[in-house]
């Protein structure tokens, strides 16, 4: 007959459109729904629309101020001596304008307040990619999960035949009491592994309901035969070098050096003079004092330069050049350390696809001959030449290899997600190859 276990990837196989829900997902949905919902996200995409509102601020000091200001007044006077206006008044207003000549510290703000937007949009894509990585994680720690629940099960009812074998082996004499209490004892044990194994599933689909903000989430499984993609390109200093030139925290980092370096030109610049443009339009207009009853009327124009050339200031200039300068070398060992760090990264990750694409076919090749010992045992039990322990072990092996073996074809994908994190080439449409593994 036929076992169990070599009948469950079958029977999956077969069953798996029938048995999923209607309402089950695929992994690129799960991701459009979590892009509306993960707040990390939400949070990297309020910081850059902050980021482009301050850099747009900083645009300001080029361009020219206009302001308005109004005034009117009224004044009333009971004396006793007679004048010849006890009350008069006066209405004003101001137009006044400048505009810079020649600040160069004003434009070196605009040009940081430039590259901080590219160290926002750098900072959105290692959210965007963070949520890619989160979102296959948890997809595929529920399949590992359900896995683990399916095979525990499969594993129980091989252990239960196998009690029952004990139990009627021993009724008529053929076998000890002994075989009886170890199969009671194997089928105690996969007991226990079925309730946790069911325990860790829900606390996986509630990961996952809670990173994609909607209950009752049902990921669709692979779908067999399971075909892993080769890993492209195959040689580990290629990954290295798209890392160097396209990551994101290493941009990041790159533009805080760039942005260190304006403000040592900007603190350089507090030696320099400023020319500024001013203009103003005044009118005024009374009804008399408190000594005549003339009504007045004027209108003043003034158009000027301001200059102003810094001589002396405490040495003000000179230390915030020297502070700079410091955090100008600063942010250069901060871009060494970062690209030391991603290129150390994704070294770890290229090996840790390949360590994982290694052991999956070594678990293809050892569910083959786990299935095959399992098989001898049963038919060693039955002719006399092996015990009842023999095939507990044997089932317990086939079971355990199994598992490994879907955990291990899971973590190959997700690594391949990881590794394009680490050298900073992960999109969302890197997750479509994997979704078209999964069961239509």
């Amino acid at each position: 007959m036929m076992s169990l276990f070599r009948l469950l990837p079958l029977v999956a196989a077969l069953s798996a459109a029938s048995v999923l829900p209607a309402h089950a997902q695929n992994l690129v949905e799960l991701y459009e729904a979590a892009r509306t919902y993960d707040a990390p996200l939400q949070s990297a995409k309020s910081q850059y629309e902050a980021t482009l509102a301050r850099a747009e601020q900083s645009r300001a000091g080029l361009l020219p101020s206009i302001g308005l200001a109004m005034s009117a007044s009224r004044t009333a006077i009971d004396s006793s001596t007679r004048l010849p206006n006890s009350g008069f008044g006066s209405i004003g207003a101001t137009v006044s304008a400048s505009h810079p000549l020649y600040r160069p510290a004003n434009r070196i703000t605009f040009e940081q307040g430039q590259k901080s937007l590219e160290a926002a949009q750098a900072q959105l894509t290692v959210a965007e990619q963070d949520l890619v990585v989160r979102i296959s994680q948890a997809y595929f720690d529920v399949l590992a999960a359900q896995d683990a629940v399916a095979f525990v099960a499969a594993n129980k009812t091989a252990v239960s035949e196998q009690l029952a074998s004990a139990k009627r082996n021993f009724e008529v004499g053929t076998s000890t009491i002994t075989d009886t209490r170890e199969a009671q004892a194997r089928f105690d044990l996969v007991t226990a592994q079925q309730i946790a194994a069911e325990n860790d599933l829900l606390v996986k689909k509630l990961a996952l309901d809670q990173l994609v903000g909607r209950p009752g989430t049902v990921p669709k499984p692979l779908l067999p035969p399971v075909s892993l993609p080769a890993l492209q390109p195959s040689e580990v200093s290629a990954w290295v070098n798209q890392a160097i030139e396209q990551h994101p925290a290493l941009r990041q980092a790159a533009v805080a050096l760039e942005v260190a370096q304006f403000e040592t030109r900007k603190a350089q610049a507090g030696h320099r003079p400023t020319l500024d443009l001013n203009g103003s339009v005044a009118l005024a207009a009374n009804d008399g004092s408190s000594g005549t009853r003339v009504n007045t009327k004027s209108n003043t124009y003034t158009v000027a330069l301001a200059f102003n050339l810094p001589l002396f200031t405490g040495y003000s200039v000179q230390n915030r050049v020297r502070e700079t300068m410091a955090l100008e070398d600063k942010a250069r060992s901060d871009l060494e350390a970062a690209s030391r760090t991603i290129s150390q990264n994704t070294r770890a990750a290229f090996f840790g696809v390949l360590s994982g694409q290694g052991q999956v076919k070594a678990l293809e090749a050892a569910e083959v001959s786990t299935q095959s010992a399992l098989d001898a045992n049963k038919l060693g039990y039955q002719v006399g030449v092996r015990i009842n322990i023999d095939v507990l072990n044997a089932q317990s092996q086939l079971f355990q290899t199994k598992r490994d073996l879907a955990r291990a074809r899971y973590d190959v994908l997700v690594g391949g997600l990881r590794l394009r994190q680490a050298n900073g080439t992960l999109k969302p449409e890197d997750i479509q190859a994997i979704n078209n593994l999964l069961v239509k």
